[in-house]
């Protein structure tokens, strides 16, 4: 305390005998001046002044170490992030899956107008039922509809088939590993099923994967036209894609999903949607217990849409089949069979098919 109180004094003398000696006092000193009154006066005022510095020093000292501005520059943090034009968001957030999904376009931002017009997307390993997939390397592309009226939907068109070397592995037909629960391409009783089929072929020669491309490519432009948003799975004749890979896709990426095939038969029978079984184990399982139902309403508009526009129908227009497709959907999905190995799959034809289709989208979203 003594020796504190010792440097207080030094340094108040110190304060005084600047301010005396300041050139003011010094020059009127200098002048002759020999008042007593003055000089009296002069070291009062002198020792006032020494005081008010002595004490803004101090607070400036004080001020000095808690001003938070000098802080902030004299002693910046030896890193700082980085800015988030350049920062990736980390790739389990949630929140960034697919996040050029179009928005409600009465809800539409001016972020949403600079989004590109095409984007590709690849597959993320921690997207629900992603584990389940064997072949998923490839990438698919977003269109965003230039119309003048966007509806603010995105349409998930699949082309089936078209996966070189995808009938040589395997995956779950269910997620919960049960066995399947009708006929098909796989038998009833599988537990597992090729990844990817190879596909029929038509009459005249022509993959089934060829002629789904076509009509796909027709779908996605008279979609876009109609202000819908195209994810197209497949736009060559090979994507390294299995079925569940491309499920999961349009489970993030997608309102709905649509798989187009043709069937295996001969007879020209028309076109169906592969309806959920009823079976009560395979209906309580999920994610088809959640979401059965919407894929049979989307089923039945697709239908609808197709009979407006002409298109033959086979019977009903439904036949039901456990599909990997549908055992894996979150969003409303549906296989179409547009027709078999003995239709037409000319222009014209697939034209009619494709206004069916964008039809029964148009009364599946009101």
């Amino acid at each position: 305390m003594k020796r504190f109180l010792s440097v207080f004094l030094a340094i108040l003398l110190l304060f005084t005998t600047v301010s005396i000696l300041t050139p003011g006092v010094s020059a009127t000193a200098a002048a002759g001046d020999s008042s007593n009154t003055t000089v009296f006066d002069r070291v009062t005022q002198s020792l006032r002044t020494a005081f008010l510095r002595f004490f803004e020093w101090l607070r400036s000292l004080f001020s000095r170490k808690t001003a938070p501005e000098e802080i902030e520059i004299d002693t910046p943090p030896e890193t700082s992030a980085a800015p988030t034009t350049t920062t990736a968001p980390p790739e389990s957030d949630p929140s960034v899956i697919c996040d050029s999904r179009p928005s409600d376009p009465t809800e539409g931002t001016s972020a949403e107008t600079t989004l590109p017009a095409t984007e590709t997307l690849a597959f993320r390993a921690d997207w629900e039922y992603a584990s389940f997939s064997a072949i998923h390397t490839g990438s698919v592309t977003l269109y965003r509809s230039q119309a003048a009226q966007r509806k603010g939907r995105t349409v998930c068109v699949n082309a089936g088939h078209g996966t070189k070397d995808g009938d040589t592995q395997f995956t779950l037909c269910h997620p919960d590993g049960s066995p399947k629960v009708t006929g098909g391409s796989t038998a009833a009783g599988a537990i597992q099923a090729t990844a990817v089929g190879g596909g029929t072929t038509m009459l005249d020669g022509t993959p089934e994967a060829q002629v789904t491309l076509s009509l796909a490519l027709l779908v996605k432009e008279k979609l876009l036209a109609a202000g819908y948003d195209v994810l197209m799975i497949r736009e060559s004749d090979d994507v390294q894609l299995d079925n569940i890979a491309r499920t999961v896709f349009a489970n993030n990426c997608a309102d709905c999903h649509i798989a187009l095939h043709y069937d295996s038969s001969t007879n020209d029978k028309g076109l169906f949607y592969c309806g959920v079984p009823d079976v009560e184990s395979y209906r309580n399982m999920e994610p088809v217990k959640s979401h059965f139902e919407a894929h049979t309403a989307l089923g039945e508009a697709l239908l609808q849409g197709a009979r407006d526009a002409g298109v033959k129908i086979y019977r009903t227009g439904r036949t039901d089949i456990d599909l990997t497709q549908t055992s894996y959907s979150t969003v409303p999905s549906v296989d179409l069979e547009v027709g078999d190995r003995g239709s037409d799959y000319g222009a014209a034809a697939q034209g009619k098919i494709a206004d069916g289709i964008v039809r029964g989208v148009n009364a599946f979203f009101g």
